[in-house]
This record gives structure tokens, sequence and C-alpha cells, in this order.
């Protein structure tokens, strides 16, 4: 009886291990992919205005908009199968690596009875395999449409036989301070599960680097909730819950969401072009903790201070300068620069914008047509550079190439900077984006020839490691 209980014992203990592993080193969430699809469902948007029953929370309903919700809220499951070596050994001599699968969990909003769902990028990015668990525990296969790194929206689609229950867009500008508002998600695979909070703040950026905006709340959303709803007291979706703040992985108080607005945007720019359309204002403004912004006072205007205008842009066209600062664009307030690009990132190239500034203290509207990127810093090497205008066209004498603009410290003794990259690697370069992803091809650790010609019509090739 004793040796029974033993070997009971350490059968126990084995399968604990055996649990604990699998959770460690299999189930994680991963990271993108795209295909085109030509099918293109209209979005539903929400009017109705968020309801308001009291200042006290007895007063507010909350049990039809969690209803309407769950329902549309989806469970996703992410496949991904990297390569590992089966054994010392084989890492040491080559052996054939094994495929290990390793699953990630999220959530996904329904928007369109057809199928369609929103989700975060890095929910399904690497994937093999996604699968769409619905509340009624019915389970698809899901199609990757399209995603976007930058805000962290993807699209999927899954066949169904059946209208689906779905959630309509509302306003995420209509957002405002202090309004009621409930996360719904999979969080720790626990599905359908509701928490209510409030929105906390707006045109929140969390990235120094990257023009973020997101809605803060403090309405509870832990890991598996990325990609679910954010939802105002009507069930309307104002935001897909994407972020936390914490030094321990789980909820401690502050969440994030991508604003609707944005959403919406990139799932029909994903629809109607297979990527997404930004058009960019092509300002500058410093970051309001550098030195030079506090010693200047930038950090105390109400506005967005134009540091610089970018060649070529919207912003270059219409005549806003160095010392202008932004007050409005279009009826929305502008106080800080994620106001500013959180509007911008729901327009399109071709849009036309009506821009407050005050210059020398006095407020102008100026209009401005929104363009496309003309500068984008490539990987690897950290170049900036610019699509060439058709003055720089006759300048250099070509009709290809991408003008470099910026050289990071590093490449600074080659005299890089002004001249115009014809070609990487022998493969011919004529936009922005062409050299964003050939730089991005390229090794760290082979190396990299480049053809460039400066404005007496030298052409150079040299040769980085």
């Amino acid at each position: 009886m004793k040796r029974f209980g033993s070997l009971l014992l350490v059968a126990v203990f084995a399968g604990a291990i055996t649990l604990i592993s699998y959770k460690i080193f299999f189930e994680k969430t991963n990271y993108p992919v795209v295909s085109d699809n030509t099918e293109m469902p209209i979005l539903t948007t929400s009017n109705r205005p968020a309801s308001y029953k009291g200042n006290g929370i007895n007063e507010v309903d909350f049990t039809i908009a969690a209803e309407n919700t769950v329902n549309a809220v989806v469970h996703v499951k992410n496949l991904t199968l990297n390569s590992s070596p089966g054994s010392l050994l084989d890492f040491f001599y080559g052996s054939e690596s094994r495929q290990i699968p390793q699953v990630g969990t999220g959530s996904g909003v329904i928007i369109s009875p057809d199928g369609y769902i929103v989700t975060n990028n890095h929910v399904i990015a690497k994937a093999n395999e996604i699968r769409i668990t619905l509340n009624n525990n019915k389970t698809y296969e899901a199609e990757i449409i399209g995603s976007d790194p930058n805000t962290d929206i993807a699209l999927l689609k899954i066949d169904v036989d059946e209208n689906l229950p779905y959630l309509a867009f509302g306003d995420s500008d209509e957002a405002k301070i202090g309004q009621w508002v409930l996360a719904v998600g999979n969080p720790f695979n626990l599905t359908s599960t509701v928490t209510a909070g409030i929105v906390s703040a707006k045109a929140r950026n969390l990235d120094p680097v990257r023009d973020q905006s997101f809605i803060q709340t403090d309405a509870a959303v832990n890991p598996g909730n990325s990609g679910g709803a954010l939802v105002n007291t009507n069930g309307d979706l104002i935001g897909i819950n994407t972020a936390i703040t914490s030094q321990t992985g789980s909820y401690v108080g502050y969440s994030f969401a991508v604003p609707s607005n944005i959403a919406k945007k990139v799932v029909e720019d994903i629809m109607e072009y297979g990527n997404v359309q930004k058009g960019i204002l092509g300002i500058t403004s410093p970051r309001l903790s550098t030195p030079y912004a506090v010693n200047n006072g930038i950090n105390e205007i109400d506005g967005v201070y134009i540091d610089g205008v970018e060649e070529d842009s919207g912003a270059f066209d219409a005549n806003l300068k160095s010392g202008d600062i932004i007050k409005m664009v279009d009826n929305i307030k502008v106080r800080k620069f994620a106001d500013l690009t959180g509007y911008v990132s729901t327009k399109r190239p071709g849009d036309r914008i009506k821009v407050t500034i005050n210059r020398n203290g006095e407020d102008i509207v100026i209009p401005v047509e929104l363009k496309e990127r003309q500068s984008i810093i490539v990987p690897v090497m950290g170049l900036r550079v610019k699509n060439l205008s058709e003055n720089d066209k006759k300048i250099f004498n070509t009709s290809v190439g991408v003008k470099i603009t910026g050289v990071p410290e590093t490449y600074r003794g080659y005299g890089l900077n002004g001249k115009v990259i014809l070609e990487i690697d022998d493969e011919k370069v004529n936009n922005i984006y062409e050299a964003k992803n050939i730089f991005g091809a390229i090794s760290r650790y082979d190396k990299t020839v480049i053809t460039l010609v400066d404005k007496n019509g030298e052409k150079e090739r040299i040769i980085f490691q």
C-alpha cells in the first residue's frame, strides 16, 4: 500500500511538472502576416451618444451593453511552429531540428455578420494556424486578411453559413474622460469576461519613438484580453484593448485601447486597398521632456509647437512654419502631439483638414491637404531617406532612387547625407517603401553594396559590413 501511495505521488508530481513546462514553453503570444481578399462588407457605425444615467454607480445599467457585447467577442488561438534542436548534440552537430508548437491566445471582435473580426496584430503575428471560438463554443479556422503593426490592428475572416452577432463602431472622438466603459475579452483563457471602469485619459502615447494615441481606462485588462472590445454603455465599440502598463505582467490599474476611429480606418483600408493608407501632416515637434523644450518653454505650451516642416508635405505646401503652434484640427482641440497624430491617423492621403494655428499671437485657420509619407527610417542601417521630388530628379539626373536626409552616428564618416541611393546589392530602389523592404531583408552579418550618386552626377559603390 505504501509503495502504491509513493507511485501515485510520483505520478502526480510528474504530471504537474509536465503541465507547468507546457505553460512556460509552449503557450506564448507571438507576432504579422498579410493576405489579400476582395470581399468588402459595409462596416456599421453607431451614431448613438453614450448614455449617462447619473453620477453614482448604482444608477448606471451595464447589463444590456454586456449582453450585447459578449456574443460578439471571440477567443483567438494562434498556433506557431518554431524550429528547435532536438538535443545538445543536435545543436552542435547540425542534426535536423524539430518543429515545436507554441500556442498564443487573445481576443477578437466580430464587426460584420458575415464573419470579419478585428484583433491585435501581436495576437496573430507569425501564425501558422488561427482558430476562432465563438461564445456559443463553435470553432472556425480564420484567414488573415491584413494587418498593421504600427497601430497593432489586424483583420481576420471566418467562413460562416449564418449571420453572426457583431458590434457597431462608435465614435471614439466623442468619448469623454470619466465616461463609463466595459472591457470584454478572454483573460487567462477565461471566456466572456466583462469588467467595468471609466475612461481615465485620451490620446495617451506609450512609446517615445512611435506616435501613438491610446484611450486609457481603469477597466481590468489582463493577458488574453488583447484584441477584445472596449464599449460604452450602449454597447458601441469605442476601442480595441491592446496593452497594459505593469511590472508584473498582470493588471495593476491601467489599460490601453486603440481608439475605434483609428481601428475602423485601418480595417477599411485593408479591405479596400490591401494596406494602410496613411496621410501625414508633415511637421516635427520636439519631445516635451527634452532640454530644448524645457529651456524654451515649449513644454508649457497648450498646443503643438512646430519645430520643423518636411519638404513636399501638406504642411510645406500650406506654408506652415517653424514656430507656429497648432491649436485645433477641424473641430478637435489639440493640446499635445498625440492629440494631433490620433486625429490625423484616421485620415488618408488627399483628405483635407482645417488646421488652426497661432502665429505671432494671432489665430489663423489654414486648409491643409494631407499627403503620403515622403520620408522614412530604413531598418538595419537606420538611414532616413525620402522620395525624390521633381526638383531632385533634375538635380541628380535620375528618375529612380531615394535621397538620404539623415545619417546615424555610425555612418557619418562616409559622406552619405544628401546623396541618392540608386541600388542596394544591385537591386534598384524606386521609393522609400522599396528601400525599407530591401534594407529589411539584408543580413547584419553579410556585406552590403550601396550604389549612390551625388549632385555632380558622380556614382560610387560603398561596401558596408
